[in-house]
């Protein structure tokens, strides 16, 4: 609900055209002179709607309605299909809001900033808590330089990872999401930080807004509890509706809301930490039909968790980030929360052992020990003002340029598992040159048919060709991946799979895993967080963990051999290889769909 009244846009706000929507050429029926109308003087301020859109206007609309569109293609999310299933009814309705939001004579605004913003930073006295003795207790024969690291490769233990460690928290909370949705296991994840507020556990929590919405009822009814704080980063202006609705009315500020928040962290007392590649909702943890993402968390201990309490507390006392109460106001909050709540019943079910054979993580917190593996990290992190419109880092400050420059360091063999791929020349040049040093680079991403994210896929469509002719291993992943042949402990046996885990492996050694993809998002839009865990032990697991999706649900691409410049897709299907000449599992008219939409859709864009 909106808790400020519209202010008067100025000229020079409505004319402000966010420099990725200016690469985009304007129609050409309109005569240059059209196009290039000088601008109206500074502080000019429209007192009433003209009567009929003016070229300009029209050219702006256009722009922005293809930013809209980009924009509901963003990544990281519960899948696109279902948004859109939602969106599509309302779609005229939509295209009417956008229209209204440039021609109307208000926009939406938000609150001051620093209302009701308190600071505060990482509790200091948690070395009595159980969690930090737990810590201690699996570090006894490391070194004390050294971090702690086991992956969540499966959706259950990922789960109850999280559940565990919020039930035996005492002190502190502190979590930081893109997405925490209001499905079954976001309500059941709202309800234990409730849990914990309630025994005194001190309760951060920090989510990007732009799905926030969604869960507004659920946020606002969690800050009402004691001992919580809930904050949003980087808020939309327009606070009704639903995400298209509110991405349509804040145009006037595409430039801002454009950078998102695309981190995924949870802290427990200081202690132990979990990182990675999930948000919080059903189809990370494989309890959503009819797909699933298939993804890895790492639980951490040690020094490195310190880099992530100091990383944490940058975006919580940030100018990007306000109090819930500030901007969604629900009546009784705690009231409409304890009733969202009813019905979820018990824990959702998790196997004795994961795919690496480690028990439950509640299971070895309670034995007092963890089994982990003990190396060297370091953290590559954006912080909050990567998403301010003025003052930004230097793109080489950029975490994802981090861990790039970690690639370029390697010797032998790059293994890269993303969910989403556009390398543009940059990337492209990276791969000849690791190729000329007669590197080994392989590369895992979603085929069509698998993607949630077809515009994306469109993005690195152009690429293959090139990238395949360099030598590089190139796997699409099929629907394949969650059926029941390939289900792994913890899998819907029912439901298609979509990769989403952002990882590689460096060396056979090095291994790089956090919420990182590979595209111009995250260079150049997204906060990101990542670790590089000098780890041959968990390399060998990641690498063993894509070599069975690989060959249970991927097609391996090579140059096409009877039409040059192009690729074909080999599988082993029934025992045999079979060579499919156009994208697999995907019809002509999604083919032709997506090549439509392409044509007005600039790369910058992805």
């Amino acid at each position: 609900m909106a808790v400020a009244a519209a202010r008067p846009c100025s000229e020079t706000a409505t004319d402000a055209r966010p420099r990725e929507m200016n690469r985009i050429p304007a129609p050409a029926i309109l005569a240059p002179s059209a196009r290039h109308k000088a601008p109206r003087p500074r502080g000019v301020v429209m007192s009433e709607p003209p009567l009929a859109p003016s070229v300009d206007a029209l050219v702006r609309l256009r722009e922005r309605l293809l930013a809209l569109l980009v924009l509901l293609h963003w990544r990281a999310r519960a899948p696109l299909a279902r948004e859109l299933r939602r969106l599509r009814p309302g779609m005229a309705s939509l295209l009417g809001h956008a229209l209204a939001a440039l021609l109307s004579t208000g926009c939406a605004s938000l609150p001051p900033p620093d209302a009701e913003r308190s600071r505060s930073t990482a509790l200091e006295a948690v070395g009595h808590t159980r969690l930090a003795q737990v810590a201690r207790a699996s570090a006894v024969d490391a070194d004390p330089g050294l971090s702690g690291f086991r992956l969540l490769a499966d959706g259950d233990q990922a789960l109850d990872a999280r559940i565990a460690l919020a039930r035996r928290a005492q002190v502190s909370l502190d979590i930081q999401y893109y997405l925490v949705a209001a499905d079954a296991t976001g309500r059941r994840f709202l309800r234990e930080l409730r849990d914990a507020a309630a025994r005194g556990v001190r309760v951060r929590l920090l989510v990007d807004d732009l799905y926030a919405n969604d869960s507004r009822r659920l946020l606002a009814g969690l800050a009402a509890q004691a001992n919580v704080e809930v904050r949003l980063f980087n808020p939309l202006p327009q606070r009704d509706g639903g995400v298209g609705a509110r991405v349509a009315l804040s145009m006037h500020e595409f430039e801002r809301i454009n950078r998102r928040m695309h981190n995924k962290l949870f802290i427990a007392d200081g202690s132990l930490a979990v990182i990675g590649g999930r948000n919080i909702a059903d189809d990370y943890f494989k309890r959503g039909e009819p797909s699933n993402f298939i993804d890895m968390d790492v639980l951490c201990s040690g020094p490195v968790v310190g880099g992530f309490e100091a990383l944490f507390d940058r975006f919580w006392n940030s100018e990007q980030v306000w109090p819930v109460q500030t901007l969604l106001q629900e009546g009784d909050g705690a009231a409409a929360f304890a009733h969202a709540l009813r019905g979820l019943g018990g824990d959702p079910p998790v196997e004795p052992l994961d795919r690496f054979g480690y028990r439950p993580v509640a299971d070895e917190l309670d034995a007092g020990r963890l089994t982990q593996h003990f190396a060297p990290a370091r953290l590559f992190a954006d912080g909050p003002e990567k998403a301010a419109t003025e003052g930004r880092p230097a793109p080489e400050a950029f975490a994802l340029e981090g861990a790039l420059q970690a690639m370029r360091e390697a010797r032998s063999q790059v293994l890269v598992a993303t969910p989403y791929l556009v390398p543009g020349e940059r990337g492209l040049a990276l791969m000849r040159r690791a190729r000329a040093k007669g590197l080994r680079v392989i590369v895992m991403t979603n085929g069509l048919a698998a993607t949630d994210e077809p515009l994306v896929h469109w993005g690195y469509a152009r690429y293959r060709a090139e990238m395949v002719s360099l030598g590089v291993e190139l796997h699409e992943l099929s629907p394949a991946l969650g059926r029941p042949a390939a289900a792994a402990p913890g899998e819907s046996a029912s439901s298609m799979g979509r990769l989403h885990a952002k990882l590689a492996v460096i060396d056979g050694r090095r291994l790089l895993v956090g919420s990182m993809n590979m595209d111009r998002r995250s260079m150049r839009a997204n906060t990101e967080l990542g670790l590089l865990i000098d780890s041959p032990a968990l390399a060998v697991e990641v690498t063993q963990t894509l070599q069975r999706d690989r060959d249970v649900g991927s097609y391996r691409l090579r140059p096409a051999a009877h039409d040059a410049g192009s690729v074909e897709w080999v599988a082993r299907e029934a025992g045999r290889e079979v060579v499919h000449p156009r994208e697999p599992g995907v019809g002509w008219a999604q083919r032709l769909r997506l090549g439509v939409m392409s044509l007005f859709i600039a790369e910058e864009l992805l």
